[in-house]
């Protein structure tokens, strides 16, 4: 069954289509692995350096570690919520929604569904640094795309 697009963006819905099939024929673990990739490809994009952020760095380490079984469902939760409040805080609205594709990246260990709402998050956040520009978004949902064939 298709998921839901719970954000308003303007999008390239033949490809988002085609992720979402993708992505229903993943187990939780490979999503987890997918999201987190958007999430560190968007940082990059908005000129974010996780490494520097203390609360994005430990919320992608407890989601590897939840991936090996090392981590609770708990800690995958608060990590999640840490990187929400950065976003809260944030006041630029580029940074807001890519630390929000971060935390969905970060819950998908929590719901295997936060993985493709970080992925919808990741192409909010390239219409709002391009005007909302198609081809930009079209652009990100190939990339999605292409890196979501990395783990089926």
């Amino acid at each position: 069954m298709p998921t839901r697009l719970k954000l308003k963006i303007i999008d390239n819905s033949e490809l988002r289509k085609e992720i979402d099939e993708r992505y229903e024929k993943m187990n939780q673990i490979d999503a987890a692995k997918w999201s987190l990739s958007i999430a560190k490809h968007i940082l990059k994009v908005v000129n974010i350096d996780y490494e520097a952020v203390p609360e994005i760095k430990e919320g992608f380490r407890i989601n590897e570690l939840w991936q090996i079984k090392e981590a609770r469902i708990i800690d995958i939760r608060q990590a999640g919520f840490k990187i929400h409040k950065l976003a809260l805080d944030s006041e630029l609205e580029i940074n807001k929604t890519a630390l929000r594709v971060v935390g969905q990246a970060v819950g998908s260990g929590h719901m295997k569904e936060h993985a493709m709402v970080a992925s919808d998050y990741a192409v909010k956040t390239i219409g709002l640094m391009n005007s909302n520009s198609l081809e930009s978004i079209t652009l990100e949902r190939k990339w999605q795309l292409n890196e979501i064939k990395k783990y089926l």
